[in-house]
């Protein structure tokens, strides 16, 4: 300690350290680290190890035959399960490289440049890529937050992303995108128990999904018409995985939304193609109303039970007619059943709307469009549970045009105008999460993002592109019985009457107002002073 003045100056004593200390310090370093990676790699240890045995045995035949023969073997795989070659041999190998030698060169500017590095400690904190498995489309980038992160912080840069790893394509999931499997079997415990640590929750980490090869590029061609819809399950378009996307109808309703030409009669289209088996056999009823004067619907009139597309008022009774049915359906199934299944006595009832908005917010008539709001907004709060079900298509998402759009549980959004569309039409935030509907290119048609009930992250998809020769065959094979429109009938069904409740007198209570007021009141009754 020296002095000078006021002022003291405190130097703390160094120590010195042995040049053999740091240089054995290091190296314990090191081989702690090394073998910490050896054991989260167990594989390309065990395959590292496994080439230079084979190597020192045999010399390079021992290496090269191994080699050949594995190439063989994936080969034959291939050709006979691709899709369990790419989910166990081609995934993790392909998945481990990119991440080696793509993403971890770009990981530190790419985290940086998007906003999502922290500073701690007068360092530089980045969020950590765990792990990278990739499929014949795409990639998913599981990842480590920073400590105060949160997956919003990831969603609102998901187009950088994509952009930053060279794609065009990125969504961010805040659980693991893809479900536990079903397992029967022998081992179905032992598996049960892997998976149940597999898909744990992690509230640390968060997937990234970046599109690799657009598989959605070329259309898609129908699916084939089931015998008997399963409607939790209808397949309706293309996943950008490779997978099929299917539609889960019963007790819900359905809103979709695109600007002109964007492919939204394929998606109806595609929906009708689905329940065809259920239509010919009575399982389901369509109700339609095209309001474009049948241009869109009209050349598959066969297939429908009932039909409007000139007469406004007629649109209005077949939707008054839809709340009859539901009515009497509630009355009847009240007490018994919660979710109404469909039977060929009972069908299911899907009311479709080509352009909602003609019914909402252009037609002139006010009284004729408040009754048709009414009848809407009953339809969509009661109908779900009891089997009548509304597919909405609309142009415009707004407010004003359709003020009851969050009474549809599933939403799909077809290409849109403008990006501010696309919250109105999938919900608060659903651009940030990925839903990138307003920069659809000028080929995706039938292209479109949708959101289920209860999953906030959207999921790209394309529909089958439906052609009007498949629409004659489909109207040709698969019509509607002939008493299809009778279905109104079951209205006046007789219905178990309400039982009769004894008359129970009111309990005496006290008075509501004081007896200040109570007093007040009795005078002006009885002519008294007003005041």
């Amino acid at each position: 300690m020296t002095s000078a003045g006021d002022l003291v100056v405190v130097r703390p004593k160094r120590f010195q350290l042995p040049m053999w200390l740091v240089v054995l310090g290091l190296v314990l370093r090191w081989l702690a680290q090394a073998c910490w990676w050896c054991l989260r790699h167990p594989v390309t240890v065990g395959l590292t190890v496994l080439a230079v045995v084979l190597y020192s045995e045999h010399g390079w035949s021992g290496v090269v035959v191994p080699l050949v023969l594995a190439s063989l073997v994936s080969a034959v795989w291939r050709w006979r399960d691709e899709e369990s070659w790419w989910r166990w041999c081609a995934g993790p190998l392909l998945g481990r490289f990119r991440q080696v030698f793509v993403y971890r060169r770009a990981w530190h500017e790419a985290m940086t440049l998007c906003g999502l590095a922290a500073t701690y400690d007068h360092r530089a904190v980045l969020p950590e890529l765990l792990r990278v498995r990739s499929d014949q489309a795409l990639d998913v980038l599981t990842i480590r937050m920073v400590r105060g992160q949160t997956p919003a912080d990831f969603q609102k840069v998901t187009a950088n992303l994509a952009y930053a790893f060279g794609r065009r394509h990125a969504r961010v999931y805040s659980e693991r995108p893809d479900d536990a499997p079903t397992r029967t079997g022998y081992w179905a415990l032992l598996r049960g128990w892997v998976d149940r640590v597999r898909f744990r929750d992690r509230p640390t980490q968060v997937y990234l999904v970046l599109v690799r090869t657009d598989a959605l590029r070329p259309v898609v061609a129908p699916f084939d018409a089931p015998a008997v819809p399963d409607f939790t399950a209808l397949p309706l378009a293309r996943r950008d995985d490779l997978g099929i996307w299917s539609l889960h109808l019963l007790a819900t309703h359905v809103l979709i939304g695109g600007a002109t030409r964007s492919g939204k009669g394929s998606v109806l289209w595609s929906l009708v193609r689905s329940l065809a088996g259920g239509i010919t056999s009575g399982l389901v009823r369509l109700w339609v109303i095209d309001p474009k004067g049948g241009m869109e619907f009209a050349m598959g009139r066969p297939l429908f039970a009932r039909f409007a597309c000139k007469s406004f008022e007629a649109m209005a009774d077949l939707l008054d007619e839809a709340v009859a049915v539901m009515r009497e359906r509630q009355t009847r199934l009240a007490g018994t059943v919660r979710v109404h299944t469909p039977t060929e006595a009972d069908p299911l009832v899907v009311v479709v709307i080509d352009e909602m908005a003609a019914l909402t917010a252009y037609l002139q008539d006010v009284d004729l469009r408040k009754r048709i709001a009414g009848s809407l907004g009953l339809l969509l709060s009661q109908g779900a549970g009891v089997g009548v079900l509304v597919v909405a298509a609309l142009q415009d998402p707004r407010k004003e045009v359709l003020p009851f759009r969050d009474l549809f549980p599933t939403r799909i959004a077809l290409g849109l105008t403008e990006a501010a569309q696309v919250d109105l039409v999938l919900g608060d935030g659903a651009r940030n999460r990925g839903a990138l509907a307003d920069q659809m290119p000028r080929w995706a048609k039938g292209v479109g993002y949708v959101i289920l009930d209860g999953i906030p992250e959207p999921a790209r998809v394309r529909f089958s592109y439906i052609s009007d020769d498949h629409i004659r065959e489909l109207a040709a094979e698969y019509p509607a019985p002939a008493d299809a429109a009778d279905i109104l009938a079951q209205v006046g069904r007789e219905t178990a009457t309400e039982p009769a409740r004894p008359f129970v007198p009111r309990q005496s209570r006290g008075p509501l107002l004081p007896d200040s007021l109570r007093h007040i009141l009795d005078r002006d009754t009885d002519g008294g002073d007003p005041r």
